[in-house]
């Protein structure tokens, strides 16, 4: 069964001046809901994440500093969000919403958090409209307790995951692969242990090309045990934020090459959904929810 992780704190919580790219994830189950793809036995409620998941991954001084509201005015700054309790709140059951989705992923193949893919966040500091990096957290939880022995980590968001890069730079256990924008945000790019910067206006074919070739070769080479995919969607032509030029059909493609290279490898793969900034809220809906009917397609 496809388990999917979704709490209305997901999308609630913010100021009106950053509801509109949250908005998907108010939209994503209903339009899924609608059109039968799943139902709400689908869908799965987290909770809070444990303190001792988050200092896993963290540094106890930078969580003490964010759960007690005291991020100085540069990092407040540098982490897009005005800070409250309630955003802190979201944050960490978005967190529990993607370690979940992976213990899900062991049982059923694939699993989903609405939210997540988090990948700005370092291991002490918070960036680019990240707080805590779900992806670390889950994988050193899976490490930690011995369900796993070894982790791919495919980003294909538009933009690096400079966060996660950094946090496992020196844990073998986890290989880092982020495909993005050459002259995306960040302006400073961390090292991953693949990094394919792509330049302004990549289109389907090269694309596509260069995710096939690279992916299957680190299957073979890694040769990974568990897959934490972050499949976000500012990669759209469409994006304002993006500068690459897939086309939804595309994007659509990109997913069902990992989703079948994992489930041909018999590899669980546990997905949070990343980024989406198309000016219009639809075709950043159907995007995302093509990543959810392919899931459905190939696993069950």
């Amino acid at each position: 069964m496809l388990k999917i992780a979704w709490a209305e704190i997901y999308a609630h919580p913010l100021p009106e001046n950053h509801r509109f790219p949250m908005i998907k994830y108010e939209l994503i189950p209903e339009q899924l809901l609608y059109e039968g793809t799943i139902t709400d036995e689908n869908l799965f409620t987290p909770h809070a994440l444990k303190e001792q998941y988050i200092t896993n991954t963290h540094t106890e001084e930078y969580w003490q500093k964010l759960k007690n509201q005291q991020l100085t005015k540069s990092e407040i700054r540098r982490t897009g969000f005005p800070m409250s309790e309630q955003l802190v709140q979201r944050e960490i059951t978005i967190m529990q919403g993607t370690l979940q989705a992976a213990l899900f992923a062991l049982n059923y193949g694939v699993a989903f958090n609405i939210a997540g893919g988090t990948h700005h966040a370092f291991t002490d500091r918070g960036e680019g409209f990240c707080l805590l990096n779900d992806i670390a957290i889950a994988a050193n939880y899976l490490l930690d307790n011995k369900l796993s022995k070894k982790i791919l980590v495919v980003d294909l968001d538009v933009h690096q995951g400079n966060g996660t890069a950094e946090i496992f730079q020196n844990r073998a256990e986890v290989f880092t692969f982020s495909m993005h924008g050459a002259k995306n945000y960040p302006m400073h790019k961390e090292k991953s242990d693949l990094d394919i910067a792509l330049p302004d206006g990549t289109g389907d074919e090269a694309y596509l090309k260069l995710l096939k070739e690279n992916l299957a070769r680190l299957l073979d080479e890694v040769q990974p045990d568990f897959v934490f995919y972050q499949s976000g969607v500012d990669v759209l032509a469409s994006d304002k934020l993006g500068r690459l030029n897939l086309s939804i059909g595309g994007c659509k493609e990109r997913d069902r090459t990992v989703l079948k290279s994992c489930q041909q490898s018999h590899i669980p793969v546990a997905l949070s959904m990343g980024g989406g900034y198309s000016p219009q809220i639809a075709q950043i809906v159907e995007a995302h929810a093509n990543t959810y009917r392919l899931a459905q397609e190939i696993y069950f």
